[in-house]
C-alpha cells in the first residue's frame, strides 16, 4: 500500500470574498499535493472555509440576513476559485459540516476528561479581527489612543463567562516538543519566534463565548460556543474521520504538513499541539508558515484601493502562468512581490520563451518534416548524453527541493535543464541538419524530445494543464506522468508508431493587460 502523505491549508474565513493570499496558499499547498502523489503517495489533501466566530456574524447582520445563508455565499466563493485554480483538494471542508461539529465536540470532550477545561470568568483584551485575545504586555497604542494587537488590529475589553483551556500547563511540554522536533515549526525564523512566545509564560486560554451563538455548542453547557480556533483547528481531525475509529484516522493522522499563513503560526503552534497533547492525539509532523504577497511591495488593503482579485489574475494571465508565478518568484516562506508587469516578465522569459517555445518549435519541426513521426536513433553524438544528463540532473533539484518545500529553489533547478536544450538545439541546429546530415538530425531531434518529456513530467505539479498540453501531444499516458527516467518510454512509444500530435502552444506569451492590474 502506498505511503499516506496528509497536506491541509489553513481554512480560510469567508467573512470577505478570497485574495490573493489565499490562492498563493491554496496553490503552493496543490502543488506539493501534486507532487507527493506524482512520487507515488496516497495523498489525502484538504482546503476549506472556517465559518464560526464573531466576525461572521457581525458580517451577516451588517447584510441583515441569516449568519448560515452568509456563510453558505461566501464559502462558494472560496470553492468556486479554489476550483477555477485547479486545486486537486480531496475534500473542501467546512466548519458548519455536521461531521465537523461531532469531532470538535468529541476533541471537547477528550480535553474535559484530561480535566484541562474549567468554568470561570474572563476579563481581558480581545481583538475581533484575528479572534484573538492578547496580554496587555502585547499591545501597542495608535495615535487616536486606540489599542491595538501585534497584527496592529483594534482590541477591545472583554468580561464574560467561560470555559478555560489550561494551556499554562503544556508550556514545557511545548518547549521540549520545539527542542526535540526542530522541523515541527518552519522555517527557523517562525520556530524561533514561537519559542521565544512560549519561554515567556503562557495562560490559560478562554475556549467558549456566551456573548453569541454562531458556532459549534459546548457539550453540556448551554449558552456556550466555542472559541473559533478550537473548532477551527480541529477541522484537520475532521478530514481523517475523527473520532470515528473505522475512518482514515490511523492511516493520515498525524497530518505531514499544516501549510499556513505567518500571521496565525501561534495558533498552529501552541494551541492546536496543546489541544493535541491533552486529547492523547498525536501532533502533526509540520507546521510551515508562508510568507505574504504584496501589491508592488505594500501589503493589500481596501482602503489603500490596491487589493487584487485572483480570480482576475487567472483570467488575465492564466492559471498555469498565476500558478508558475507564484512559485517561481517568491521564496517560500518569506514575503514576496507581485504586480501585472513581474507576472508577465517572468512568465514569458521562462514558461512561453524558454521552455514552451522549445517544445513547439521542437515539435513543429519534426511535424512539417517527419510527418510526426518520432526520430530514428539516428548517429549519436556525446553532446546527446551530455543533455540528457544535464536534464536529469535539473529534475532531480527539482525533487529534492520540492521534497524540502523550497519551491522556488525547485524550478530554478529545473529551469537549468531547459536552459541547456536551449543551448543544445542552437548549437545542433536540426534545420541545417536536414540537408546536410539528417541522420544526426534524427539523433538531435530524439535527444530533444527525450528532454521535452522529462521537464514537462518534472514541472507538471506546478503548471499541470501546460505541461500535460506537452504530454498528450507527445502521446504520454497519464499512467507514465510519474516516471521522469524512464528512458525506456522512447523504445515504446516508437515502436507504437503512431505520429505525434500537431503541437499547440502550451505556454502562450502573456501581454500586460490594458488596466495594468486588472
Amino acid at each position: 500500500m502506498a505511503d499516506p502523505f496528509y497536506i491541509t491549508t489553513a481554512i480560510h474565513y469567508p467573512n470577505g470574498r478570497p485574495h490573493i493570499g489565499h490562492a498563493y496558499e491554496m496553490v503552493a499547498a496543490d502543488v506539493i499535493a501534486r507532487f507527493q502523489r506524482q512520487a507515488g503517495r496516497d495523498v489525502l489533501f484538504q482546503t476549506g472555509t472556517d465559518e464560526h466566530g464573531l466576525k461572521m456574524a457581525q458580517a451577516a447582520r451588517a447584510r441583515e440576513i441569516p449568519t448560515r445563508e452568509f456563510a453558505d455565499e461566501m464559502s462558494s466563493h472560496f470553492h468556486v476559485m479554489a476550483d477555477r485554480l485547479e486545486i486537486s483538494y480531496d475534500r473542501f471542508i467546512r466548519t458548519v459540516d455536521a461531521d465537523h461539529y461531532a469531532a470538535s465536540q468529541a476533541i471537547w470532550k477528550a480535553m474535559q476528561d484530561k480535566g484541562d477545561l474549567y468554568l470561570d470568568r474572563y476579563e481581558g483584551w480581545y481583538s475581533v479581527r484575528d479572534e484573538a485575545f492578547y496580554d496587555e504586555g502585547e499591545l501597542t497604542t495608535a495615535e487616536d489612543g486606540t489599542k491595538l494587537s501585534p497584527q496592529g488590529t483594534p482590541v477591545e475589553w472583554t468580561a464574560e463567562e467561560t470555559w478555560f483551556f489550561r494551556l499554562s500547563k503544556y508550556q514545557q511540554p511545548l518547549l521540549d516538543l520545539y527542542r526535540d522536533n526542530p522541523d515541527f515549526i518552519r522555517p527557523e525564523s517562525r520556530r524561533n519566534e514561537v519559542m521565544r512566545f512560549v519561554e515567556g509564560g503562557l495562560s490559560d486560554l478562554s475556549v467558549s463565548r456566551t456573548s453569541f451563538d454562531w458556532g459549534v455548542p459546548v457539550p453540556d453547557s448551554p449558552g456556550h460556543v466555542m472559541y473559533v480556533w478550537v473548532d477551527a483547528l480541529t477541522n484537520y481531525l475532521t478530514g481523517t474521520g475523527y473520532p470515528n475509529k473505522d475512518s482514515d484516522l490511523a492511516r493520515f493522522w498525524p497530518a505531514n504538513l499544516h501549510l499556513i499563513g505567518k500571521d496565525i503560526v501561534r495558533f498552529h503552534t501552541v494551541y492546536w499541539p496543546a489541544f493535541l497533547m491533552s486529547a492523547d492525539l498525536r501532533l502533526p509532523q509540520s507546521v510551515f508558515g508562508h510568507g505574504f504577497l504584496l501589491h508592488r511591495g505594500e501589503k493589500m488593503s481596501k482602503s489603500v484601493g490596491n487589493v487584487v482579485d485572483p480570480m482576475g489574475l487567472a483570467d488575465a494571465f492564466g492559471v498555469d502562468a498565476l500558478r508558475y508565478f507564484f512559485l517561481r518568484e517568491v521564496s517560500f516562506g518569506q514575503d514576496g512581490s507581485y504586480s501585472a508587469e513581474a507576472i508577465v516578465t517572468r512568465v514569458n522569459a521562462e514558461l512561453a520563451n524558454s521552455f514552451g517555445n522549445l517544445a513547439q518549435r521542437t515539435l513543429s519541426f519534426i511535424a512539417k518534416n517527419l510527418g510526426g513521426a518520432l526520430p530514428e536513433v539516428g548517429r549519436s553524438d556525446p553532446a546527446d548524453a551530455m543533455l540528457l544528463e544535464e536534464v536529469v540532473v535539473a529534475c532531480a533539484g527539482l525533487k529534492t527541493a520540492f521534497g524540502d518545500l523550497a519551491l522556488s529553489q525547485g524550478i530554478e533547478a529545473w529551469m537549468r535543464g531547459v536552459y541547456a536544450c536551449n543551448q543544445y538545439i542552437d548549437v545542433q541546429a536540426p534545420w541545417s541538419l536536414r540537408k546536410t546530415d539528417p541522420e544526426r538530425m534524427h539523433a538531435v531531434l530524439g535527444t530533444l524530445v527525450r528532454a521535452i518529456r522529462m521537464l514537462a513530467i518534472a514541472i507538471l505539479p506546478v503548471t499541470p494543464r501546460g505541461a500535460g498540453l506537452v504530454l498528450d501531444t507527445l502521446g504520454v499516458e497519464e499512467r507514465d506522468h510519474a516516471a521522469i527516467d524512464d528512458d525506456g518510454w522512447y523504445a515504446r512509444r516508437t515502436a507504437n508508431g503512431t505520429p505525434l500530435a500537431p503541437p499547440t502552444p502550451a505556454f502562450p506569451r502573456l501581454e500586460i493587460p490594458a488596466e495594468a492590474d486588472a
